[in-house]
């Protein structure tokens, strides 16, 4: 393998562990998809062929973006975030409709989908990080440090909200905990979270006191899952209600310590998206609790690598991006197994570089790029410093 890294700059570890994961992603995607075969037709071959023409995409990208000069993510951070704002207006509008969801852009003559969240994450968290840096000295004025940083921030996650609840609110909560480390004025932060749950509850009540509008197409959806685990944790269970909560955490109970095998599972038969938003569920059935604390054990490590080449980085804009980057990569991965065990509601968030590809494991792989880019930056400036002593 050493003769193939030599090609891949950066950490080698998380080129390890990208490499580990995707290549993983191939064998369980094929082994997770009957449901999807039940569904919508086809053979596990045709959906393992188009995982993988994805998963070659996303290692394309990110060996492209891993090989530019971190600085020019910065210099075109404003165009990558407007880029991001008209693809999520074009979604709000006009998005194609999936289990109910407007979210994706339906790509010309490929017949694919995109799902434009999935790039506004990752814009959002450029863009920030660029701000964070050019307004500094400026945090504790509202016209010139704080209008600008908070802006971005309600714009993209507004515009996400309509479709995506758990998305918006995640990406809010990652977005603050940026300008938490950034040594932002906490009282700012504090009246812009409470102005934006004032905001969101208004929203809901006009829902609410006009359902004619549909101004929340997905509210009902939302609050299901709410009240269902509400009503679980509470001991009255629905089990029409809760059947995809509940053939989840059957499904991590019989795969015991060592799991069913490859291929053996029988839950993932009847768990909606066990390939994407029940993925963890269907990994421990097939692989069991053992290798499931080593994938916590793998996602762990790669968000301590990502974080301390941040923290290695003397400049601040590449600290802001990998710590935004990091954050949103684990809790993707933290909130999907906590749904799964039955600890969070039921929301649309998958097992990044694992679950069945798409625009978000194109968009993971980018991210990854981006922070490799930056390790190489700083690979190269201390073999100068080195070769200068």
């Amino acid at each position: 393998m050493g003769k193939y890294l030599q090609y891949l700059k950066g950490d080698k570890v998380i080129w390890i562990i990208t490499l580990i994961l995707l290549g993983f992603s191939l064998v369980s995607v094929y082994s997770f998809v009957p449901i999807l075969v039940k569904i919508e037709g086809g053979t596990p071959f045709k959906y393992l062929f188009k995982h993988f023409i994805y998963v070659l995409l996303g290692l394309i990208a990110m060996f492209f973006v891993h090989k530019k000069d971190p600085s020019q993510f910065s210099r075109f951070a404003r165009l990558i975030f407007i880029a991001s704002i008209l693809m999520l207006g074009f979604t709000f509008f006009f998005g194609k409709q999936v289990n109910g969801a407007g979210r994706w852009i339906k790509i010309p003559f490929i017949g694919l989908t995109f799902q434009s969240s999935d790039f506004a994450k990752l814009a959002l968290m450029i863009y920030l990080s660029r701000l964070l840096v050019k307004r500094r000295e400026k945090f504790n004025s509202w016209k010139e440090g704080a209008g600008p940083i908070f802006f971005p921030i309600i714009l993209v996650c507004g515009l996400i909200f309509k479709d995506n609840f758990s998305t918006a609110a995640l990406l809010f909560g990652i977005s603050f905990l940026v300008l938490f480390v950034a040594r932002f004025p906490f009282s700012k932060m504090i009246t812009v979270m409470g102005a934006g749950v004032g905001l969101a509850a208004l929203v809901v009540s006009l829902h609410i006191s006009m359902p004619s509008l549909n101004i929340l197409p997905r509210y009902e959806t939302w609050k299901n899952r709410i009240t269902n685990k509400m009503e679980n944790n509470s001991g009255k269970v629905d089990l029409v209600a809760n059947a995809q909560s509940i053939n989840s955490k059957i499904a991590i109970y019989e795969g015991g310590v060592m799991g069913k095998g490859v291929g053996d599972g029988k839950l993932k038969e009847y768990l909606p998206e066990a390939y994407a938003d029940f993925y963890y569920s269907s990994f421990v059935e097939e692989f069991g609790s053992s290798f499931a604390i080593f994938l916590v054990f793998i996602y762990s490590i790669l968000f301590f690598r990502i974080i301390r080449i941040g923290l290695r980085s003397e400049k601040l804009f590449e600290t802001y991006v990998c710590i935004g980057i990091g954050i949103l990569l684990i809790t993707q991965a933290v909130v999907n197994m906590m749904v799964c065990t039955g600890i969070f509601p039921v929301t649309g968030q998958n097992m990044p570089l694992l679950a069945m590809g798409g625009s978000a494991l194109i968009m993971t792989c980018i991210a990854l790029g981006i922070v490799q880019s930056i390790a190489y930056r700083i690979q190269k400036h201390s073999a100068s410093l080195d070769e200068g002593n």
